[in-house]
């Protein structure tokens, strides 16, 4: 016989030949540390405190600034900094990223021929969302912090 605590706190006994459901299963902390021990409240807000949050626009910013820093540090050890070089420099950005989009649906048309039983609408759909997720995953964060304000 089984004994299973549900989440009010009370036990109760199944036997091993009824028919199984999600609450005949073994508990989920089966193999887990026993020594685990949740934190207290300030205990989370002190490692909450320890461990702040770091805003994607931070990164974004410092990545910005430290690509302007090393271009300028090139152009002026190099000497070659010039504007009209600029438009140059864009055109070549602009055609490495056309590069990088070709192959990536090159990749994505030749998936299917190369992995057998592929199916070709689920990568497709599967690389779009892993796409988006990421912006919906920063949209939501950003909208309870909206809210709790």
């Amino acid at each position: 016989m089984n004994t299973i605590v549900n989440d009010s706190g009370r036990a109760h006994a199944t036997t091993q030949g009824a028919s199984s459901s999600w609450n005949d299963a073994e508990p989920a902390d089966d193999g887990l540390d026993p020594d685990f021990k949740p934190l207290t409240p300030e205990q989370a807000a002190a490692w909450r405190q320890r461990n702040p949050v770091t805003s994607p626009w931070r990164v974004l910013a410092l990545q910005l600034l430290v690509g302007v820093l090393v271009a300028v540090l090139t152009g002026v050890v190099s000497g070659q900094f010039r504007l009209k070089q600029a438009g140059a420099a864009l055109a070549g950005l602009f055609v490495w990223e056309l590069v990088k989009i070709v192959l990536t649906v090159a990749l994505l048309l030749v998936a299917p021929k190369v992995v057998a039983g592929l199916s070709w609408l689920a990568l497709v759909a599967g690389f779009v969302v892993t796409m988006k997720v990421y912006w919906l995953a920063m949209a939501l964060g950003w909208m309870r912090r909206k809210t709790r304000t």
